[in-house]
């Protein structure tokens, strides 16, 4: 099939290569002309595992261009949205002006029979708003929703053979035409098992952001345990153990840290709680308002724990925080829990060193009032202590034994509580984590 995607960012490069990859004609389209050089060469505009590799195999294969011409969408028989849709300057909602552009300059090329995909995170509502201003234009063409659910690190294959795929059309039938057409484009995935469930619009608009507000609620339930496991005694670790082994919690998502960040999960849920307010539903989401505010009092608790780390005084206190992004095995930093308590310690008087083996460009535009330095080996010297902010695996295998000489004081505050804290105090380092006595 000949597939256009719209919008080549971190989703629509992921699913424009992916598309490839499973045999289509694809053209990506994009406004941003550096963006569209760098992919056309096979470089990704963003650190994304395996992305560069298969950028390279699928245009060897001629089925994968880049282009700004919006005309070149024209002839194909499926359309994919895949622009961003952030959160609005000073407000919770979304702000779906990139999804409207996107649209607006689609249309005049559609032809009879097109199927429009939205694969963006939107508020519920849009898809049939959306879906009238195709039909306007082309009254033979469909318009779907196709939520993603794509993890930063795993995007590739997270596209390529996803744990389900929701395909949201006018009516929720199983007999609409455009699903068909989507079962033709996912027909490799499909063949090997992955489930698939046709609703109406709204159903699959809610998907993403129910699943997120979820998963952002379990986090925060897990963090709020390690505030009373600390004020207690307890160990939030093994609490998580414990409930994680009942099947109807399990234990994925339960693990207490310095919160959730990124460019989905925090925008996602305040966008709901203001979709919600707008339908007049926004008592059934209140609880969300106390997740976001779990999140972001863990932050704050970062900061009240190296200020004990080093004691009692962070005045001068060399700090070196290792990791910028958000998640291990990426470059994002928006909404990042790591570079924010960098910035709050800095501003409380401490000296503060950021490393990170993949984030730091990104860092620094956001952040540029802080000290970067991309070797670990040189941002750890004469540190008074190390915080464990993002879970790389270059940061796990660190051997405090080895450590110890090149800091001043033996100090780490793991925040993700995945070292091992036996095997760092009887190295002498004092360890402090998340909820762990």
């Amino acid at each position: 099939m000949r597939i256009s995607v719209i919008g080549c960012g971190y989703l629509g490069a992921v699913h424009a290569a992916c598309m490839a990859k499973l045999g289509h004609e694809v053209v990506g389209i994009d406004v941003d002309q550096r963006k569209v050089a760098a992919l056309s060469a096979a470089q990704a505009p963003f650190y994304e595992p395996g992305l560069e590799d298969l950028l390279e195999e699928v245009q060897s294969t001629g089925r994968l261009s880049f282009t700004t011409d919006m005309s070149t969408a024209a002839g194909s028989n499926v359309h994919f949205i895949c622009v961003g849709t952030p959160q609005k300057k000073g407000e919770n909602g979304a702000d779906l002006s990139y999804v409207d552009a996107a649209l607006n300059g689609l249309l005049p090329y559609l032809s009879p029979g097109d199927v429009v995909v939205g694969k963006s995170t939107v508020p519920v509502g849009t898809a049939s708003r959306l879906a009238h201003a195709v039909v306007d234009q082309e009254p033979t063409a469909h318009l779907v929703w196709n939520p993603e659910f794509l993890r930063e690190g795993h995007a590739v294959s997270d596209t390529l053979k996803p744990d389900r795929f929701v395909y949201g059309v006018s009516g929720g039938s199983e007999e609409h035409a455009a699903v068909a057409v989507l079962d033709e484009v996912y027909a490799l995935p499909l063949s090997t098992g992955t489930p698939r469930l046709v609703t109406d619009h709204p159903t699959a608009e809610l998907v993403k952001t129910a699943a997120n507000s979820f998963l952002a609620t379990k986090i925060s339930f897990i963090n709020a345990m390690a505030e009373l496991c600390e004020a207690s005694g307890a160990d939030v670790t093994r609490l998580a153990d414990a409930i994680g082994m009942d099947d109807r919690i399990g234990r994925k998502f339960l693990n207490a840290g310095i919160g959730f960040g990124g460019g989905c999960l925090p925008k996602d849920i305040r966008a709901f709680m203001a979709r919600a307010g707008e339908l007049g539903a926004d008592q059934a989401l209140t609880f969300l308002r106390e997740v976001d505010a779990i999140n972001m009092r863990r932050r704050t608790r970062v900061v009240e724990l190296t200020r004990e780390l080093c004691g009692g005084s962070l005045l001068g206190q060399r700090i070196t925080v290792l990791g910028a992004a958000f998640k291990p095995e990426s470059d994002d930093v928006r909404d990042s829990p790591a570079l924010s308590i960098a910035a709050q310690l800095q501003l409380q008087g401490a000296v503060v060193t950021v490393t990170d083996p993949e984030a730091l460009p990104n860092a620094a535009r956001r952040f540029p009032e802080l000290h970067y330095e991309p070797s670990t080996e040189l941002a750890v010297q004469k540190a008074d202590a190390l915080l464990l902010l993002t879970e790389w695996n270059q940061y796990l295998a660190l051997d405090p034994y080895d450590l110890a000489g090149s800091v001043a004081n033996p100090r780490i505050l793991d925040g993700r509580n995945v070292l091992e804290p036996f095997k760092w105090r009887a190295a002498g380092w004092i360890y402090r984590g998340m909820g762990r006595p």
